[in-house]
């Protein structure tokens, strides 16, 4: 039975040479998987544009993209530090619960889910707590779509000497980003998402003096980034057992990157398949749930038609039947769904989607 095409963001439709990779047994302590390992950790820094050289490192924790997130959270705000949460949707709500979880001193900023966490606002809140030390933000947050100005948010932190941790989950790998441009400390991502992997594990690229003070303060034991990274560099193993088979399929992944034209180009594609999605979405009489200026290329939120014959979950059925899966909506105050535009696909499965949507539309007796 052949895959169904993926329109999420993430878990993504993957190549079938990612799928084979998996095809191997191989044992967590075995040179070769210790290889895999290593390939892995030297290539995603490479990816975000800086080296161990440089005073950074990467560290692989089992699990999806939160329990990277949470590593970082409950290991390197101490119990003296103080955080601050910028959130404006469901992913930087998740921090705070965190935060909540594991008794972090924390306070939290909060936007309106449609508009981006302003760097003015940021300054504005760090003046008036001094006795902030680390400060969160998404990325990509993809309750909407939207993407927040990393790069001004940074420099604002840098300069009242704040620890910077990005969550860019659904981000990295199909955005260009140099962590060091951006003076992020610690920036998470997952498997599963631009690098189009498969589910399994999260990775955290760090300024290694920064993780250094992790040291001997995580609140969870198998979520211990310090301990985590210190036992791969000692033996270049995991603590506890490994999703080997994710790990080949990554390794996979990461080469066919590099063929594709590295990230330039996956942008280049990504950014494509949503320009068509736009027009093809338009003409269709669908409205966006943002403003184009902070709407990014990883996905998009669409309002439904207000036509009373409109029902998602029909709409996302017969989509599904077709083999074309999308997502649903995450917002609060509007009713919308998403459509990803990253992943293993292309422009002629943009025009496949969009022909199924007018074709259900038309069944469904929906006019917008």
């Amino acid at each position: 039975m052949a895959d169904k095409l993926l329109f999420t963001p993430g878990p993504l439709s993957t190549s079938p040479t990612v799928k084979e990779a998996m095809l191997h047994d191989l044992g967590s302590r075995d040179d070769a998987f210790i290889g895999v390992v290593k390939e892995i950790r030297s290539e995603l820094l490479r990816l975000g544009g800086v080296s161990q050289q440089e005073g950074y490192e990467t560290v692989l924790m089992q699990g999806s993209g939160t329990f990277g997130v949470e590593s970082v959270i409950s290991s390197v705000v101490g119990k003296n530090d103080q955080l601050l949460v910028l959130v404006n949707g469901a992913y930087g709500e998740r921090i705070v619960k965190m935060a909540k979880v594991h008794g972090i001193t924390h306070i939290v900023k909060t936007f309106p889910e449609n508009e981006i966490v302003t760097p003015n606002a940021v300054q504005e809140v760090l003046l008036q707590h001094p006795g902030v030390t680390h400060v969160a933000c998404i990325h990509s947050e993809t309750t909407t779509g939207l993407f927040n100005p990393i790069t001004e948010i940074g420099a604002i932190c840098k300069q009242a000497g704040k620890v910077f941790i990005v969550d860019a989950m659904s981000s990295f790998g199909g955005v260009q980003m140099d962590i060091k441009v951006m003076q992020i400390d610690f920036l998470v991502s997952s498997s599963n998402k631009c690098i189009e992997g498969v589910p399994g594990f999260s990775f955290v690229l760090c300024k290694k003096s920064e993780l250094l003070k992790a040291q001997g303060q995580a609140r969870s034991l198998s979520l211990d980034l310090y301990d985590q990274w210190n036992g791969l560099e000692k033996n270049g193993q995991f603590r506890f057992t490994p999703p080997t088979h994710s790990l080949l399929a990554f390794r996979q992944a990461i080469r066919e990157l590099d063929t594709e034209g590295g990230i330039v180009a996956r942008e280049a594609r990504y950014k494509k398949n949503k320009a068509m999605l736009d027009a093809g979405m338009q003409a269709m009489g669908f409205n966006y749930y943002l403003e184009h200026d902070i709407q990014g290329h990883i996905i998009s939120s669409f309002l439904y038609p207000q036509d009373p014959n409109f029902d998602f979950m029909k709409f996302y059925q017969a989509l599904s039947d077709r083999g074309l899966v999308i997502y649903p909506g995450k917002l609060s105050l509007m009713d919308a769904f998403r459509i990803g535009n990253i992943g293993y696909i292309f422009p002629k499965d943009i025009e496949a989607l969009l022909s199924a949507i007018q074709e259900v539309l038309t069944e469904m007796n929906v006019h917008i």
